[in-house]
């Protein structure tokens, strides 16, 4: 069974509130559900932090054991370098998640300061994103 570890960070939680026309109108927990559902073969886990602190303690915990780690950073894509060091500082691959095209938005979001450290990035396709990186483990 694959171990894949979702991660989230700041104001993620607050999924199906949030900017629907941006984010989309479903609560994080209720995709998650569908995404268990959808790969019984893989044991999904999930956490969220609106504290940079927290993911890197996260990515470390999984870093070792696991068999991906999905990363929405959130803002902290656009500013973490201690993300991108947290990455390069595991063996298990990452992939860099976001929902919406960050390119199509404020320039301040079309530079990332974890790709680079990222096994893939993938983007723009809503909740979506979260089940194609599923399948790049897979």
């Amino acid at each position: 069974m694959k171990k894949i570890q979702i991660i989230n960070g700041p104001n993620l939680n607050l999924l199906g509130k949030r900017e629907p026309a941006v984010y989309g109108s479903t609560a994080f927990e209720t995709y998650l559900a569908e995404l268990r559902g959808g790969y019984p073969e893989c044991e999904i886990s999930y956490y969220q932090s609106n504290i940079e602190g927290e993911l890197i303690n996260k990515i470390q915990e999984t870093g070792f054991d696991y068999d991906g780690i999905i990363l929405n950073a959130g803002a902290y894509t656009h500013t973490s370098i201690a993300l991108h060091d947290a990455i390069k500082g595991v063996n298990t691959p990452v992939v860099e998640v976001h929902i919406s095209n960050v390119h199509a938005r404020e320039a301040f979001r079309h530079v990332s300061m974890i790709s680079a450290a990222c096994r893939g990035v993938i983007l723009g396709f809503g909740l979506d994103s979260y089940r194609l990186a599923i399948e790049s483990f897979l």
